[in-house]
C-alpha cells in the first residue's frame, strides 16, 4: 500500500521554498562577507604596520633617533639580522590597563651601518569591532529586505493564484445533477486560461455522459418491467392450467422463480443507480425505531422464527426515509436468508449503532468482500446478492460505517452512525 504524503497548501509550499532558499543564501553570504571583511581588515592592518615601519626607518636614517612608543613601537639595536615575521600576540596595554591582542610586525634593517630590530604593533580589537559591526549591519539589512520580499512575494503570489483558487472552489461545488454551468474566473495568465477551457469542456462532457447513462439505465429498467410481467403472467397461466405433469410443473416453477429473481435484480440495480446518482435528496429527521418495527412486523409474516428488537431509546437520523427503509429491510432480509433454521434473529438499536445478529454455522470466509456487488459464499441460497452492496452505498451516502464480525456462532452486522 502506498504511503499517504502529507498535503500542504500551495502558497505555504511556495513560501516555505522561498524561506529556505533565502535562509541558505543569507547564511552563506554572511559567512562569505565575514571572511572577506576579516581578510580586508587584516591586510589594512598589515599595510598600516609596514607604513609605520617605513616611517620609523626614515626617521632613524635622517635623524639617527630611535623612536619608541611601547607597546605600539619598539626599536632596538641587535648584533645580527633575522627573518621578518608577522604574528598575533597578547600584550599588556597600560592605556587600557588590560591585556590586548595585537598584530605584530618584526623586521630587521641596517641603517647608517647599525643593525636594528624594529617591532611595530597594531591593536586588533578595533578591527574585530569593525568586522562585527559590518556583519551585524549586513544581517539587519538582509533580514529587513528578506521580510519585505517575503510578504511582497506572498501577497503577489496570492494575487497571481487567485483565479486558480476561485476556480478550484467552483469545481468543488460542481454537481452532475445540476443544470447550472460551472462559472470560472477568467485570468490573463495563458495557462490558467487554457485550464479554464479544458475544465469547461470536460465538465460539459461529463454532465452529458452522465445524463446519457442515467437515461439509459432508467430506460432499460423501465422497459424490462413490461416483458418480465408478461412472461410472469403467461407462466402463471400455464401453471394454473390443466394437463401438466410433475416435470413440467417443476420446470415452470423454476422459470417463475428465475423471473422473480430477475425482477428483483432489475429493481435493486435501479435502486443502486439512483443512490449513486444522488436522487434521494429528501433529508428529514427519521425515527429508526419506527422503521425497524414496521419492517419486522412485515417480515415476521414470512419468517417463522422470532425477530427480536432491543432498543432502550429513540434513535433519530437525518436521512431520506425511503433509504432508511431500504437499509433496515436489506439487513433483516440478509439475516433471514442466511440464518440457521428455527433460530431467532436479534436486532439491537442503541445510540450510535445498529446491530443485526443471526445464528450461523461458520464465519464468512472473505469478510472484506462481503459488501461488494454479486459476492456470495455459496450457491445454496438463491438471491440477487445485492442487498449488502445497497447497504454499503447507503452508508457511504450518509457517512455511516458498516462492519461484520462472527462471535459465539453468530453473524453480527453492525452499522455505526452519527446520531443527529
Amino acid at each position: 500500500m502506498t504511503a499517504h504524503t502529507k498535503k500542504i497548501r500551495l502558497l505555504r509550499k511556495t513560501s516555505k521554498t522561498f524561506l529556505w532558499i533565502s535562509l541558505v543564501l543569507m547564511v552563506f553570504s554572511t559567512i562569505g562577507l565575514y571572511f572577506y571583511v576579516q581578510n580586508l581588515l587584516q591586510r589594512e592592518v598589515e599595510e598600516e604596520l609596514r607604513s609605520t615601519e617605513a616611517r620609523i626607518k626614515n626617521s632613524i636614517s635622517e635623524n639617527s633617533t630611535m623612536y619608541q612608543l611601547p607597546p605600539m613601537v619598539e626599536v632596538e639595536t641587535v648584533s645580527q639580522l633575522e627573518v621578518v615575521h608577522l604574528k598575533d600576540t597578547l600584550i599588556f596595554d597600560p592605556s587600557q590597563n588590560e591585556i590586548e591582542e595585537f598584530r605584530e610586525l618584526t623586521s630587521f634593517s641596517i641603517i647608517n651601518n647599525q643593525k636594528y630590530r624594529i617591532t611595530v604593533r597594531a591593536l586588533i580589537v578595533e578591527s574585530e569591532d569593525i568586522l562585527i559591526a559590518v556583519v551585524v549591519s549586513y544581517l539587519i539589512v538582509i533580514l529587513l529586505v528578506f521580510i519585505f520580499l517575503f510578504y511582497l512575494n506572498k501577497s503577489r503570489t496570492r494575487k497571481l493564484w487567485h483565479p486558480f483558487f476561485k476556480n478550484l472552489e467552483q469545481m468543488k461545488l460542481f454537481s452532475l445533477t445540476s443544470e447550472n454551468t460551472i462559472s470560472l474566473v477568467d485570468s490573463d495568465i495563458l495557462e490558467f486560461s487554457e485550464l479554464n477551457t479544458e475544465i469547461t469542456t470536460l465538465t460539459d462532457k461529463v454532465r452529458s455522459d452522465y445524463k446519457t447513462l442515467k437515461q439509459f439505465t432508467e430506460d432499460v429498467s423501465h422497459e424490462l418491467q413490461t416483458p418480465l410481467a408478461i412472461i410472469q403472467a403467461k407462466v402463471d397461466t400455464i401453471i394454473n392450467g390443466e394437463k401438466l405433469n410433475n416435470l413440467q410443473f417443476e420446470q415452470l416453477s423454476s422459470i417463475q422463480n428465475d423471473i422473480h429473481r430477475l425482477k428483483q435484480l432489475n429493481k435493486k440495480l435501479g435502486l443502486l443507480s439512483k443512490i449513486e446518482n444522488k436522487q434521494f435528496e429528501n433529508v428529514t429527521p427519521c425515527n429508526l425505531n419506527k422503521v425497524l418495527e414496521k419492517r419486522i412486523e412485515n417480515l415476521s409474516e414470512l419468517y417463522p422464527s422470532e425477530i427480536q428488537l432491543k432498543s432502550k431509546e429513540e434513535v433519530i437520523l437525518l436521512m431520506d426515509e425511503n433509504l432508511a427503509v431500504v437499509l433496515c429491510e436489506n439487513l433483516l432480509s440478509n439475516a433471514i436468508k442466511y440464518a440457521l433454521p428455527n433460530t431467532p434473529i436479534e436486532v439491537v438499536l442503541e445510540k450510535g449503532f445498529l446491530t443485526v445478529k443471526n445464528k450461523g454455522a461458520r464465519a464468512i470466509l472473505k469478510p472484506d468482500q462481503l459488501f461488494h456487488r454479486f459476492y456470495k459464499e455459496s450457491d445454496e441460497v438463491k438471491s440477487t446478492v445485492l442487498g449488502l452492496a445497497i447497504v454499503k452505498k447507503i452508508c457511504d451516502r450518509y457517512g455511516f460505517k458498516p462492519s461484520y464480525s462472527y462471535d459465539a456462532n453468530e453473524h453480527h452486522f453492525k452499522i455505526f452512525f452519527q446520531e443527529n
